[in-house]
């Protein structure tokens, strides 16, 4: 089965990149890794549009993407971060990328 990737790029209002960062490692990362398992990369932008967190989570189906995305909103310790988190943010968009034929996505982090 081919994995696919969710991508989530979420912009932030202007000054808080440092701030958004520092409680996604101390109060998200941990609870969101537990659940949804395969990060495939954390990014910030440097050039181009600033402001914004891209991070991309693989998935072997749509499915198992949809159960383990309401695990996580299910979750209370996910609640008491997004309650931080998301004053932060401006704008949240996803995607979800195809991997090309040759292309195999990388393993978990």
């Amino acid at each position: 089965m081919t994995m696919f990737v969710d991508m989530r790029t979420y912009t932030l209002y202007n000054g808080n990149q440092a701030k958004f960062l520092k409680l996604y490692e101390e109060e998200g990362m941990e609870v969101q890794l537990r659940i949804l398992g395969h990060m495939v990369g954390y990014y910030h932008t440097d050039i181009g549009p600033l402001n914004q967190i891209v991070h991309m989570w693989g998935y072997q189906s749509m499915d198992e993407r949809w159960e383990k995305r309401k695990a996580l909103q299910a979750s209370p310790e996910w609640t008491a971060y997004a309650v931080q988190m998301r004053p932060l943010v401006q704008q949240i968009e996803n995607r979800i990328l195809v991997p090309a034929p040759f292309f195999k996505v990388p393993p978990a982090v």
